[in-house]
């Protein structure tokens, strides 16, 4: 009988770190989009550790060199729901599947929906377009310090955005607003996240803080979280796990400002007594790089998590598991700053876990959450397909 008092896993999500093309990509204007093999080509760019785990052996990498004798086991994973975003790609890998995607408005939001906004929060609204978020700022910012007025934009993904000048919205105010909308966008509006994104700053040098926060839907079913809590297992969130979960059954929230601090929170968590499940969330990838087409920046922070996670894998205990893997794709090198639709690795690592196992190629990032289940002995209704079996060292 194993020891289950202390089994643990830690699921590290490499937000955005896609690893080439899924099939469908082209639905999604993303053909040739291959995040790992943009960033891999950059100087900056040293992943021993992820290379010890198998990460450049998984199918389908042939751009840079393979490890001989991988400790790890790998597999490429395919993402089942209709969508490339944070929340449908966080969902599916604890459980949930999403076949409807959510709403996008590449037009804006409708006027009406507007006007009804406008009305509630007390302020003019600026903008209402697709935009990057650097570059709104620049473009409204000057009217947004003149008048107060709320700049709203959204992107290629289903996202209510709010950027306000934080000496003329206040924090606390600019989260209310956030809360005003994510209460009316319901029904066919009912877009996966409202992100509030404060920003300081003079004309011509604003610069966004690390104050956004992320008002998502809450989950459309249950997660692999819901019954961890249920058989008395720990649910502990990283980052904006909890965010992107809208605090669902995320038993302790662990926020962070940066995926060094991330990483350095779960390297101290590792000395914590916990049975359960660690869920951390390392945003910076997309957030910083990604949406910023940023390759060199992107490739040094990956390096700088690698740096991170050679610490983690000496700290493993007997009964702990690491799984790393990503909720979708935003590669750096294309003349989009979207997200991208590619597949994602998955890598498995333990002193109980089988080396060099190729799982080949998984229909839907739910595996991991029924994978998750097995480890814990628990029942989980999800359909994705467990491998611990496979992984598990016999």
């Amino acid at each position: 009988m194993e020891n289950m008092v202390d089994k643990r896993v830690f699921l590290i999500v490499l937000d955005s770190f896609g690893i080439g093309e899924m099939p469908d990509s082209k639905n999604y204007g993303d053909e040739g989009s291959n995040t790992l093999k943009a960033i891999c080509q950059s100087p900056k760019f040293k992943t021993p550790n992820l290379k010890k785990l198998g990460l450049f052996n998984i199918d389908g990498i042939d751009f840079i060199e393979k490890m001989e004798n991988p400790i790890g086991s790998f597999a490429k994973m395919k993402e089942a729901s209709n969508g490339k975003d944070t929340t449908t790609g966080h969902w599916e890998m604890a459980g949930i599947i999403s076949e409807t995607p959510f709403p996008t408005f590449p037009n804006g939001f409708p006027k009406d929906f507007l006007y009804e906004f406008s009305k509630r929060t007390g302020r003019k609204i600026l903008c209402n377009k697709p935009y990057s978020g650097t570059k709104v700022i620049e473009d409204y910012g000057k009217e947004h310090l003149e008048t107060g007025a709320l700049i709203v934009y959204t992107s290629a993904d289903s996202v209510f955005q709010i950027a306000a000048h934080e000496d003329i919205v206040p924090l606390e105010k600019l989260y209310e607003y956030c809360k005003i909308a994510r209460e009316m966008l319901i029904g066919d509006m009912a877009v996966g996240r409202v992100i509030a994104r404060p920003f300081l700053g003079e004309l011509g040098s604003f610069e966004r803080t690390r104050n956004r926060h992320d008002f998502s839907l809450k989950p459309q079913g249950t997660t692999i979280m819901d019954e961890l809590l249920k058989n008395n297992y720990d649910s502990i969130g990283v980052g904006k796990i909890y965010d992107i979960f809208a605090g669902e059954s995320i038993k302790e929230h662990y926020p962070m400002k940066d995926n060094n601090e991330g990483m350095d929170i779960t390297i101290k968590l590792m000395d914590k007594k916990f049975k359960g499940l660690c869920f951390v969330n390392l945003v910076d990838f997309d957030m910083i790089y990604g949406h910023r087409n940023d390759v060199d920046g992107y490739a040094n922070a990956m390096t700088e998590f690698d740096q991170k996670l050679g610490v983690m894998l000496k700290k493993l205990g007997h009964n702990d598991i690491v799984i790393i893997t990503a909720d979708h794709g935003c590669d750096p090198s294309t003349p989009s700053t979207d997200h991208s639709r590619e597949y994602v690795p998955m890598l498995a690592y333990g002193k109980s876990i089988r080396k060099g196992m190729n799982l080949g190629t998984r229909k839907t990032f739910a595996d991991i959450s029924q994978t998750i289940a097995d480890i814990f002995e628990i029942k989980a209704n999800t359909e994705g397909k467990s491998f611990y079996k496979e992984i598990k060292d016999r």
